[in-house]
């Protein structure tokens, strides 16, 4: 019994031997496996060799030859709730940007290889909380067309192909599956080699939306026209001097107050309409739209007149800005960027698929705008009266009101470019004749964000 035992534990290890050796053989195929595919892959003279991984992680971990394929010039317009964002441009100390979700995604599609090579502009900079109806920008994306076409740039040592029936990539569906859901593509359109959403915008529209409250609607709509025309608007902007910003004229097309619903005008006097400050201009200033908003509010108010905003214009009268609050950022949104010859193209499916997600997320604030109504109409009924106060205005109420011409006054531009010239951020250089003393900002090792082809600095500061 005990020699038949033995023998079998003997028979049992020889079994385990056996094994072992056969699963040794088999490790040392698979790495002899890896290094070849290895090899491959690493081959310059073999750019598409090696064994295709499977499944998704595989898929990710294959190496995209840019150089093999056709790049287009895009224009894509974008709309996005800014309200939690800390503006849309990339910036040094934050990476919770538009932008920065914005080229997550362009990477993840790869559609593009890196920010640097991208060719890319943008229509404009929206500070922090500041929302977009129509937000535009240019870039270099991936392509399919070898048959080439508007924007489209070949690869090296490749003819064009007469054949035109392969669809473009799906860029809007592309980006949408993977952009947040507050940030939608909604739309592109081919464009020209030198087109530039920053350069070729024809027009900026920004709409600052409010309510009624006890405001001078009246008076608040003829202040505004006085914002048209051509002027220096130093006095109602944040002269951003560090950035290059040395010159603040701006022409204003086009100066509004007015209802949201237009059919309501005439009919209803409810503290809680919503009007809108419109306006329309070829570009903008640091801060610019809030500064103006806020001088209205006032004027609304009947703090101060309409004439204030004459004389805070006559730079030459107040050549330093009066200390005063901007209006508040989140009622902000840049409505639209005007430009010609451009031919957008929507994709059906992701117009609804925005569409959709915009519905679902006013349902939710629209009930809670309900709510919060029904409970302040519940503490107007127990004999408080309503406040008159505008509530759009940053930082704290004044006790006693201080008129904005006599209060303190910032810097002057002067004053502000010795600062910058004195802390290296701006350079001075003398003009060919000798006489006018010309400054010009310092790029940074982050200038490639904005700049455009010519290298040129892109210091347009967020409104």
């Amino acid at each position: 019994m005990t020699e038949h035992l033995l023998q079998r534990v003997k028979d049992l290890e020889g079994e385990v031997e056996e094994l072992k050796a056969k699963l040794q053989e088999k490790v040392n195929a698979v790495i002899e496996l890896g290094v070849t595919n290895s090899n491959e892959k690493n081959d310059s003279s073999q750019p598409d060799a090696g064994v295709k991984k499977k499944g998704k992680r595989g898929s990710q971990d294959r190496h995209l030859d840019f150089s093999a394929h056709p790049r287009r010039h895009v224009a894509l317009r974008l709309a996005y709730l800014g309200w939690t964002y800390q503006g849309f441009a990339v910036q040094e100390n934050t990476d919770n940007t538009v932008e920065a979700r914005l080229f997550e995604a362009l990477l993840k599609t790869r559609l593009i290889q890196d920010r640097q090579s991208s060719n890319y502009h943008r229509c404009g900079r929206t500070d922090k909380g500041v929302s977009a109806f129509s937000q535009v920008i240019s870039i270099d994306l991936r392509s399919t067309q070898f048959c080439g076409g508007i924007g489209v740039t070949l690869p090296d040592n490749v003819d064009v192909k007469k054949t035109s029936d392969i669809a473009e990539l799906p860029y809007v569906k592309m980006l949408n599956r993977v952009l947040p859901p507050d940030i939608r593509i909604l739309d592109w359109s081919p464009a020209s080699d030198g087109f530039s959403a920053r350069f070729n915008c024809q027009s900026r529209t920004y709409r600052y939306y409010f309510p009624r409250g006890s405001l001078d609607l009246e008076l608040m709509a003829e202040a505004a026209k006085r914002y048209e025309g051509t002027h220096d608007f130093r006095n109602l902007c944040k002269m951003d001097v560090g950035n290059g910003v040395l010159q603040f004229q701006r022409t204003i097309l086009s100066a509004s107050v007015q209802p949201v619903h237009q059919t309501d005008m005439p009919t209803t006097t409810d503290q809680y309409d919503l009007y809108m400050f419109e306006i329309k201009g070829l570009a903008f200033l640091y801060h610019q739209v809030r500064c103006m908003m806020a001088v209205l509010l006032l004027i609304g108010q009947k703090l101060e007149a309409p004439e204030l905003i004459d004389q805070l214009l006559d730079v030459e009268k107040n050549p330093r800005k009066p200390q005063y609050s901007m209006a508040v950022d989140f009622p902000l949104v840049l409505f639209d960027c005007h430009f010609e010859g451009l031919s957008w193209r929507k994709e059906a499916e992701e117009s609804d698929y925005a569409l959709a997600a915009l519905q679902q997320h006013w349902t939710r604030e629209a009930v809670r705008t309900q709510v919060l109504r029904d409970m302040i109409r519940g503490l107007e009924g127990t004999g408080r009266t309503s406040s008159t106060d505008c509530w759009l205005m940053e930082g704290t109420r004044q006790r006693t009101y201080r008129p904005l011409l006599e209060r303190p006054r910032c810097e002057s531009l002067e004053s502000r470019i010795e600062h910058f010239v004195k802390r290296g951020r701006l350079e001075r250089e003398e003009g060919e004749n000798g006489g006018e003393t010309v400054h010009k900002g310092k790029r940074s090792k982050h200038s490639h964000n904005g700049s455009n082809s010519s290298g040129i600095p892109d210091v347009s500061p967020p409104v």
